[in-house]
C-alpha cells in the first residue's frame, strides 16, 4: 500500500481526504502511482500530469521522504520508505512569484 498526501484544491476535486492509500501492482514509481489515483479517482485525471505529455503539470512537485524528486523521471523507482508505505508520496501545490 502507497500513501499519496494531496494539496487541498485536489483533495476537494477528487472528494478524498486528506490522504489516500493506494495499491500499486509491480514496482513503485510515480507513474505508477499516478496512474492508480487517476482510475480510482477519474476527476483527477490531467490535474496532475497533461494529457497529451503525461508530465507533471507546473506548479506541482513530488516529494519523497523529504527530497524533492519533480525532476526524476516518472519512471524511477520510489524509495522503499514510500513502497512499503511507512512514509507518504507528497503532491505539493508550488508558489510563484517574489
Amino acid at each position: 500500500m502507497i500513501r499519496v498526501v494531496l494539496p487541498s484544491h485536489l483533495r476537494k476535486l477528487g472528494g478524498t481526504g486528506s490522504e489516500v492509500h493506494l495499491e500499486i501492482e509491480g514496482q513503485a514509481t510515480v507513474a505508477r502511482v499516478l496512474d492508480a489515483l487517476e482510475a480510482r479517482y477519474p476527476s483527477l485525471s490531467g490535474t496532475i500530469r497533461d494529457h497529451a505529455t503525461r508530465q507533471r503539470r507546473p506548479f506541482l512537485r513530488f516529494f519523497a521522504c523529504e527530497e524533492d524528486i519533480s525532476h526524476q523521471p516518472l519512471d524511477s523507482p520510489l524509495p522503499e520508505a514510500i513502497a512499503s508505505g511507512k512514509e507518504p508520496l507528497y503532491v505539493i501545490a508550488a508558489i510563484a512569484g517574489g
